[in-house]
């Protein structure tokens, strides 16, 4: 499963990247219970993180892996991955454009693979209308704190 979707942000680039920042990223991803660096630094690829991440009462913990991170003030990007559940490998990609000082295009990428016959076939059985609807309520999250900056 793949998808890449795409808004503009009427804000500035630098506020709209502070959300991807370990500080912020409760901001953006409110089932994240937890977020602490373990290896490197979170501006550096290779970074690692451990994250907690609660899905009603189910609770996992899993490592994150900084893939890719650039900081330039006309492009910020930052690709990460993670195994979820033993079943799931997913990577995500955030890439910001400045278009000028105070619109910014925000490109959400992903994609989820199942690592093994169970993450597989709940994939197989999971609709794409409803990965759809996370996809765009989580770039619309993105948009609403991005404009709660001051």
């Amino acid at each position: 499963m793949k998808w890449k979707e795409e808004i503009t942000i009427e804000t500035n680039i630098e506020k709209v990247w502070s959300l991807f920042f370990d500080e912020n990223i409760k901001k953006i991803m409110p089932k994240v219970e937890e977020h602490t660096i373990i290896e490197k630094t979170e501006v550096e690829v290779g970074a690692k993180h451990q994250q907690t991440y609660r899905e009603g009462k189910r609770v996992e913990t899993y490592i994150v892996e900084t893939l890719a991170f650039e900081d330039s003030s006309d492009k910020k990007h930052k690709q990460i991955s993670f195994v979820l559940g033993k079943a799931f490998k997913i990577s995500l990609g955030f890439t910001l454009h400045k278009i000028d000082e105070v619109h910014t295009k925000f490109i959400y990428e992903g994609q989820n693979e199942g690592v093994n016959f169970v993450g597989r076939a709940m994939l197989k059985l999971g609709s794409e209308k409803s990965n759809n609807k996370v996809v765009q309520e989580f770039l619309e999250k993105v948009e609403q704190e991005a404009l709660k900056i001051l």
